[in-house]
C-alpha cells in the first residue's frame, strides 16, 4: 500500500499540473480578449476616419477657421480616452500613427476646394466603410479559427492528463505487487526456518508410533512450504505483469509529454502569429489605398502642404502588418509569450525521465518509430501541397487589396468650359461597374483561403505532435546522431587571408585607425561614407596593401568604418554561422545578463579558434568605442544595430523583422559582456585588441610562460621604484578620455596633466595621475617635446 506521504506527493503533482493548465487557459482567454480589443479599436479608428472626412467636407467652405476646430475635436477625443495606457501603447502601431499624423496635418490646412470636398464624400469615406466591413468579417473568421486552435490545444492538455493518471495508476499497482512479493518471500523464509528447527529437535531413536506421527508432521510442513512457494510464484508473475504495464504507461506519458510541449510551442510561436496575420489580412493594404487617395488629392491641391504631407506619406508607406504584429506581441508579451515547458513529474520515486528502450519494449518502439516516420513523410507531402495552395490564394488576395487605384490627379484637370467636377469623379474607383464583381471574387477567395489555412494549421499541428514523438523515439533508439561537419569545413571565416595571420589585415588596420583617430567621431558606423573612397580603400586591401598604415589622418572616418562593415558583410561564411543561429536566439530570451553571457559563451566555444580570435578582437574594440558614446552618439545598442546585419544573417523562412531585433539584442549583449563571453588570452592564444589601436600577441614565450601588458611592465615598474631618484619625470597632456581596464591602468580625462616616469613598452608608460602610480597608454597622450631626450 502507498504511504500517506507518497499519496500526498501524488496529489501535489496533480495540483501543480492543474495550476499550469489553468494558467494556460487564462492566457488563452486573455489572447481572445486582446484580439477583440484590437478589432474594436480598428472599427473605432475606421469610424473616426469616416466621421472625420465627412465633417471635413461639410466645413470645407469655411476651411481656415473650422478645420482647426475639427482637428482639436479629435485630438481631445484621443486625450480623453478612458484607458490612457492602452491608447498610449496603440500609438506605436502604424495605422494609429497614420491617424495621429493626419490630425497634425489638418491643423496646417488653410484653403478649401470643391473637388477636395467631393473626393471626401464620394471616394474616401466609402473606402473606409469597405475596410470596416472587411475587417469585421475577417476578424470573425479568424476568431473561429483561433477558437478551434485553442480547443485543440486544450484537448492535447487533457490527453496528457489522462496519460499521466494512467501512468500513476499502473506505477502504484507495480509498487503494490512488489510489496506483496517481498511479503511472500519473507513468509517462505520463515516457514523454511521453522521446519529446520523442528527437525533438529527430533531424537535419532524413537518408538514406531512416534515415528509415524513425526513423518505425518513433516509431510504437513512440506505441504505448507509448497503452498507458500506457489503463492510466491503467483505474486512474482503479478509483479512482472504490473511492472511491464508501468513501463509502457510511463513511455506513453513521456511521448504524450513531448507531443504536448511541441503542440504548445507551435501554438504560441507559429499559430498565434498566423492568427494575427489573418486578423490583419488586407486591413493595412486597404487603409493604405484610402489614405493614398487623400494624399493624391492634397498633393495636387497645394504644393505648400508638402512638408506635413511627406510625414503622413512616410507613415502610410510604413503601414506594415508584420511590424504591427511584432509590436503588438511585444506590448502584450505576458499574453503572447509561450508558457514554460511541461516537465516530467516523477511518481513515487520513479526518476526515470527517459524512454525505456530495453526489451521487451524495444522492438515495439522500433516498429512505432518506423510507422511514425512513414506517416510523417506522407503528411508532410500533403501539407506542403496545402501550403502551396494557401500561399497562392494569399497572393491572389494581396493582389486584390493592393490595386494601385488611389491616384485622383485626373480630378484636378480642368478645361476652359469649366466642366463639372462630378463628371470626372464619376469615373473613379467607387463608380466602376466591376467593383461588385471584384468584391464578390475577393470574398470568395477569402473563404477558400481560410479553408486552406485551417486545413494547413490542423495538418501542421498533427505533424508537430508526431514529429516530436518520432524524434524522441529516434533519439532514444540511437538512430539519429548529430554531426558538426559544417563547422569542421569552416577552415577560415576570412577570405584572401594568410592562415598564419589570425586577424585579417583589413580588420586590424581599420580598427587601429578608428581607435587612434575616430573614437569621438559622431555617428561612426551609422553615417555612410564616400562610396568612391570606400572602393579605393577596399581595392587597396585586396591588392595586399595597407592604405591606412602610418599616423596620417587624411582619410574620411565614415568611409573607413564603411570598409570594415563591408568586409564582414561580404564574407562567404558569416562570422556567426547559421547553424548556431537558433542556439544564440535562445540565449537572448534569458533575462539575467550574466546567465545570458554564460550561455552565449558555451554556444560560441564550438567555433574554430581563428573565428573566436577575430570575434574577441572585434568586440573588444566595439566595447571600447561604446565608452565614448557621449561624444560619438554610438552606445552598445546603436553599434549592434549597425553591425547586426553584417555579422549575422537571418535564415530564410524566419520573420526578418522580429529576428533582426533579437540579433541586435544579441550583438549588444556581446559588446557589453565580451570579457565574460570570449576566452582570455591565456585560454585562447592569439592577438588581442589594445586600446591604443594596436594588436598584441599572446603566445607562449621561449620559457613556456604567457606574456601580457601587465606582465611585460612588472619588471619595468620594479626598476622605476628603485630608481626614482635617478630619473626626472616627463610631463604629458591627455588627448582623449581614458578609462582603465585593470587596477594597473590609470583613468583620466581629456586635457589632464600627467607625469611620465619611463616607457614600460612601445604602447605604455609608467606614470602618475592625481597622486596614483600606474600605466598610461601612449596613444592617448601628447608628450612635451622639450622634455624628451
Amino acid at each position: 500500500m502507498t504511504s500517506p506521504a507518497k499519496f500526498k506527493k501524488d496529489k501535489e503533482i496533480i495540483a501543480e499540473y492543474d495550476t499550469q493548465v489553468k494558467e494556460i487557459r487564462a492566457q488563452l482567454t486573455e489572447q481572445m480578449k486582446c484580439l477583440d480589443q484590437q478589432c474594436e479599436l480598428r472599427v473605432q479608428l475606421l469610424q473616426d476616419l469616416q466621421d472625420f472626412f465627412r465633417k471635413k467636407a461639410e466645413i470645407e467652405m469655411d476651411y481656415s477657421r473650422n478645420l482647426e476646430k475639427l482637428a482639436e475635436r479629435f485630438l481631445a477625443k484621443t486625450r480623453s480616452t478612458k484607458d490612457q495606457q492602452f491608447k498610449k501603447d496603440q500609438n506605436v502601431l502604424s495605422p494609429v500613427n497614420c491617424w495621429n499624423l493626419l490630425l497634425n496635418q489638418v491643423k496646417r490646412e488653410s484653403r478649401d476646394h470643391t473637388t477636395l470636398s467631393d473626393i471626401y464624400l464620394n471616394n474616401i469615406i466609402p473606402r473606409f466603410v469597405q475596410v470596416s466591413e472587411d475587417s469585421g468579417r475577417l476578424f470573425k473568421k479568424s476568431k473561429e479559427v483561433g477558437q478551434q486552435l485553442q480547443d485543440d490545444l486544450m484537448k492535447v492538455l487533457n490527453e496528457l492528463y489522462s496519460v499521466m493518471k494512467t501512468y500513476h495508476m499502473y506505477n502504484a499497482d507495480s509498487i503494490s505487487a512488489q510489496s506483496k512479493l517481498k511479503e511472500a518471500e519473507k513468509q517462505e523464509e520463515k516457514q523454511i526456518g521453522k521446519s529446520v528447527k523442528q527437525e533438529d529437535r527430533q531424537t535419532p531413536r524413537s518408538p514406531d508410533s512416534t515415528a509415524n506421527v513425526r513423518i505425518e508432521e513433516k509431510h504437513v510442513r512440506r505441504s505448507s512450504v509448497k503452498k507458500i512457494e506457489k503463492m510466491k510464484e503467483k505474486r512474482q508473475a503479478k509483479y512482472t505483469e504490473n511492472k511491464l504495464k508501468a513501463i509502457k504507461a510511463r513511455n506513453e506519458y513521456l511521448l504524450a509529454l513531448e507531443a504536448t510541449n511541441a503542440s504548445v510551442f507551435k501554438y504560441y510561436i507559429h499559430d498565434l502569429s498566423d492568427l494575427i496575420d489573418c486578423c490583419d489580412l488586407g486591413y493595412h493594404a486597404s487603409l493604405n489605398r484610402a489614405l493614398r487617395t487623400f494624399l493624391s488629392a492634397e498633393l495636387n491641391l497645394e504644393q505648400s502642404k508638402h512638408e506635413g504631407l511627406d510625414a503622413i506619406e512616410n507613415a502610410v508607406e510604413n503601414l506594415d502588418a508584420t511590424s504591427d504584429k511584432q509590436r503588438l506581441m511585444e506590448m502584450y508579451n505576458n499574453v503572447f509569450c509561450p508558457p514554460m515547458k511541461f516537465e516530467f513529474q516523477p511518481h513515487m520515486g520513479d526518476m526515470a525521465s527517459q524512454l525505456c528502450a530495453q526489451q521487451p519494449v524495444q522492438s515495439e518502439l522500433v516498429q512505432r518509430c518506423q510507422q511514425l516516420q512513414s506517416r510523417l513523410s506522407t503528411l508532410k507531402i500533403e501539407n506542403e501541397e496545402v501550403k502551396k495552395t494557401m500561399e497562392a490564394t494569399l497572393q491572389t488576395i494581396q493582389d486584390i487589396v493592393t490595386v494601385e487605384d488611389f491616384d485622383v490627379s485626373d480630378c484636378f484637370q480642368y478645361s476652359n468650359s469649366m466642366e463639372s467636377v462630378k463628371s470626372t469623379v464619376s469615373e473613379t474607383f467607387m463608380s466602376k461597374p466591376s467593383i461588385a464583381k471584384r468584391r464578390a471574387n475577393q470574398q470568395e477567395t477569402e473563404q477558400f483561403y481560410f479553408t486552406k489555412m485551417k486545413e494547413y494549421l490542423e495538418g501542421r499541428n498533427l505533424i508537430t505532435k508526431l514529429q516530436a514523438k518520432h524524434d524522441l523515439l529516434q533519439k532514444t533508439l540511437g538512430e539519429s546522431q548529430r554531426t558538426d561537419c559544417s563547422l569542421a569545413r569552416r577552415s577560415s571565416t576570412v577570405r584572401k587571408q594568410d592562415s598564419s595571420q589570425a586577424i585579417p589585415l583589413v580588420v586590424e588596420s581599420c580598427i587601429r585607425f578608428i581607435s587612434r583617430h575616430g573614437l569621438q567621431h559622431e555617428g561612426i558606423f551609422r553615417v555612410s561614407g564616400s562610396q568612391v573612397e570606400v572602393n579605393d580603400i577596399k581595392n587597396a586591401f585586396e591588392r595586399g596593401e595597407d592604405p591606412l598604415a602610418g599616423d596620417q589622418n587624411d582619410h574620411d572616418m565614415d568611409s573607413i568604418a564603411g570598409v570594415l562593415k563591408l568586409y564582414f558583410r561580404g564574407l562567404e561564411h558569416p562570422l556567426f554561422p547559421k547553424d548556431i543561429f537558433h542556439d544564440l536566439m535562445a540565449c537572448v530570451t534569458m533575462d539575467n545578463l550574466q546567465e545570458r553571457a554564460l550561455h552565449i559563451r558555451k554556444v560560441l566555444l564550438v567555433l574554430p579558434k581563428t573565428t573566436l580570435i577575430i570575434m574577441r578582437y572585434l568586440f573588444a574594440f566595439l566595447s571600447h568605442l561604446s565608452q565614448f558614446s557621449e561624444e560619438n552618439m554610438m552606445d552598445p545598442y546603436n553599434l549592434a544595430i549597425c553591425f547586426g546585419p553584417s555579422l549575422m544573417s537571418v535564415p530564410e523562412g524566419h520573420d526578418q523583422v522580429s529576428c533582426q531585433a533579437h540579433v541586435n539584442e544579441l550583438i549588444k549583449t556581446i559588446i557589453i559582456q565580451h570579457e565574460n563571453i570570449f576566452p582570455s588570452p591565456r585560454e585562447l592564444e592569439g592577438p588581442v585588441y589594445s586600446r591604443g589601436g594596436s594588436m598584441e600577441d599572446y603566445c607562449d614565450s621561449p620559457h613556456g610562460e604567457t606574456t601580457s601588458v601587465d606582465d611585460s611592465t612588472q619588471d619595468v615598474t620594479a626598476e622605476h621604484h628603485t630608481s626614482d631618484d635617478e630619473c626626472e619625470p616627463i610631463e604629458a597632456i591627455a588627448k582623449f578620455d581614458y578609462v582603465g581596464r585593470t587596477a594597473r591602468e590609470l583613468s583620466f580625462k581629456k586635457g589632464a596633466s600627467l607625469l611620465l616616469y619611463q616607457r614600460a613598452s612601445d604602447d605604455w608608460w609608467e606614470g602618475r595621475h592625481n597622486g596614483i602610480d600606474g600605466l598610461i597608454p601612449h596613444q592617448y597622450i601628447v608628450v612635451q617635446d622639450t622634455l624628451i631626450s
